[in-house]
């Protein structure tokens, strides 16, 4: 006991005299050769199969640990388990196909905290370091590689540009045309239960026959309401309450122009605008999806005839996405509406009509740099009788063509990655 004592008894007044950071070492360095054993290296685990995925809503922490041949950098990122005195680690590069280092830093990570700023950073080196993959944000996945790609897109939410083939068949005849679209359009979530839907520039160019047909802006609500608007009781047997509620929301639409030739008559008209009353049969829980009515006025100018009319409409339409991760989309709809307050015009009734049903269902295919590339089909029919000395008559029309969206991100319901990979 005397030796170690008096050993280090020396080591510590020639601390003092020297300074500096040799003179620290060398209590360290006695003290090693008095039995005290340095700390073993940390090892990192042979990897699991598959391998485990980190928790994006847990910390984690840079540690630089030895380099290896597959990780020269020594960079990883580590969720330690103080309990189990476990760490998950994966490294802070993507990975080759051969599994070695790149120079590409993961994408869409969290933040993690720098070692030189945790206090225990050495102690966790001294636990079980098991090999994983990193975090992803929700409606993302990441392979073992350490590659994200999004697997959840939010169809409501995009901008778009689109392409298809589309005949219109009438008197049993079929013209060819193509069509190409364009749109944007965004949800955003209100207070309580509401949910807030916009479009901009929505709009469907014909080529091969002169139409077109544009929205500058349609805005429109769903709204689940705490209150029924009734409340009915039943009194076969144990009285029974049933409530009703009534989901009534707003339609807007403005400045919608079509424009459209058949035969020799060539038509134009422009919708100022339009409120319609709404009233959800049914919604979805996030009411993303819904079945509705609704109902109103519009105010249009036949800048062709030169005069501006009423015009009320009805309508009962469906949006639905169809599964959890967005890549089913269908749309429904049948919509009447009739001329008020217009001229006389020779050829065509005093107060025409129009009606019109559509069908449409969107597929998405794959995605290049994480945006959808779709499928897009659907089949419309309309019978009006506005055209000047064109006869009332139906006209039907189906497309199919693809759509890319060059923004669509995860759903707001998007599952965790680890869900997904379940």
């Amino acid at each position: 006991m005397l030796v170690p004592t008096v050993a280090l008894g020396c080591a510590l007044l020639l601390a003092q005299a020297g300074g500096g950071e040799d003179a620290e070492a060398q209590p360290r360095d006695l003290l090693s050769h008095l039995g005290e054993k340095p700390a073993s290296p940390p090892v990192i685990q042979p990897p699991a199969s598959p391998l485990p995925m980190q928790d994006p809503n847990a910390g984690a922490v840079c540690l630089t640990l030895p380099p290896t041949k597959a990780v020269p950098s020594g960079r990883w990122r580590a969720q330690c388990d103080d309990a189990t005195k476990r760490c998950l680690v994966a490294p802070m590069y993507e990975l080759d196909a051969d599994g070695m280092e790149t120079e590409r830093p993961l994408e869409r990570v969290s933040l993690c905290t720098d070692e030189t700023y945790v206090s225990d950073a050495l102690q966790l080196k001294t636990y079980r370091l098991e090999p994983a993959v990193a975090d992803a944000p929700p409606g993302w996945y990441r392979d073992e590689r350490g590659r994200v790609m999004q697997f959840n897109f939010d169809l409501n939410r995009r901008l778009w540009l689109g392409g298809a083939w589309a005949p219109l068949w009438r008197d049993g005849e079929m013209e060819g045309r193509m069509r190409a679209d364009f749109g944007i359009s965004v949800e955003i979530p209100g207070e309580g239960r509401r949910l807030h839907r916009l479009r901009f520039l929505e709009t469907e160019l014909f080529l091969g026959e002169p139409s077109f047909e544009t929205t500058v802006l349609r805005y429109d609500f769903s709204v689940e309401r705490a209150e029924p608007l009734f409340r009915v009781t039943t009194f076969f047997g144990e009285p029974r309450r049933h409530d009703i509620h009534i989901n009534l929301g707003l339609w807007v639409e403005l400045l919608h122009v079509e424009e459209l030739e058949r035969e020799d008559t060539e038509a134009g008209f422009l919708t100022w605008g339009a409120v319609h009353a709404t009233l959800d049969l049914w919604h979805s829980r996030d009411m993303v999806s819904y079945v509705r009515v609704r109902a109103g006025p519009s105010v249009e100018r036949d800048y062709k005839n030169g005069f501006t009319t009423l015009v009320p409409g009805a309508a009962l339409e469906g949006d639905l996405t169809l599964d959890r991760d967005g890549f089913h989309h269908l749309r429904l709809g049948v919509e009447a509406e009739k001329v008020l307050l217009a001229r006389e015009v020779e050829g065509r009734p005093l107060r025409p009509e129009r009606l019109s049903v559509k069908a449409g269902y969107e597929f998405i295919l794959l995605a290049v740099n994480d945006q959808p590339l779709s499928l897009v089909v659907d089949g419309r029919g309309a019978w009006r009788e506005d055209l000047k000395d064109v006869p009332a008559r139906w006209e039907w029309s189906g497309s199919a063509g693809l759509r890319f969206s060059l923004w669509a991100p995860a759903r707001r319901s998007a599952p965790m990655a680890t869900a997904a990979r379940e």
